[in-house]
């Protein structure tokens, strides 16, 4: 699995997830979608993100 695949892949889960939590449990799991699209949107613009740093530390390549 490449990077980006992986990014993308843990972006939309990481959405999905809080997406049912809310549902299911309790509302205010929605500030997770909410810091997923923050993250989205910064690493847009500063070309950084905390996941990429990872995916990279376990080896995946570009």
């Amino acid at each position: 699995m490449k990077l980006n695949d992986a990014l993308r892949l843990l972006a939309g889960f990481m959405v999905l997830l809080s997406v049912a939590l809310a549902v299911y449990v309790d509302k205010n799991f929605l500030w997770l979608t909410v810091f997923v699209g923050v993250n989205l949107l910064q690493s847009a613009f500063t070309k950084w993100c905390p996941a990429i740093w990872f995916f990279k530390k376990i080896g995946l390549s570009e």
